[in-house]
């Protein structure tokens, strides 16, 4: 089974993780049901930017973004070649690193409070 090393991030995940991952899953799922709380404000239906990730290594296994993700990801923070909504890409075979963005549009005003 492939496996997801989730790199540090500060709110969502201070210690970093390694997640099984079964092939055919969201990586937004694998992390919701492994207690990362990344934020998913559609309710994961591809029609905000708050699951953005980026893919450090592996991106290529995963399932191709649709256009209507790639028109979403347009808006999102910190948007580079790797990056994907995690709610879009499915878990192929081969394991994955993926790195939470420090900000999405929601937690940088949140944290401004």
């Amino acid at each position: 089974m492939p496996q997801i090393v989730i790199l540090p991030h500060p709110l969502f995940c201070p210690e970093g993780a390694v997640l099984e991952a079964p092939a055919g899953k969201s990586v937004c799922d694998v992390m919701l049901e492994n207690d990362i709380d990344i934020e998913h404000a559609c309710d994961r239906v591809c029609a905000c930017t708050t699951c953005h990730v980026l893919v450090r290594e592996g991106y290529d296994t995963l399932n191709e973004p649709k256009e209507n993700e790639e028109d979403m990801l347009d808006k999102a923070w910190g948007l580079e070649a790797v990056s994907r909504l995690s709610c879009q890409a499915i878990v192929g075979t081969a394991d994955l690193v993926v790195e939470i963005p420090k900000y999405t549009i929601n937690h940088a005003a949140e944290k401004n409070h």
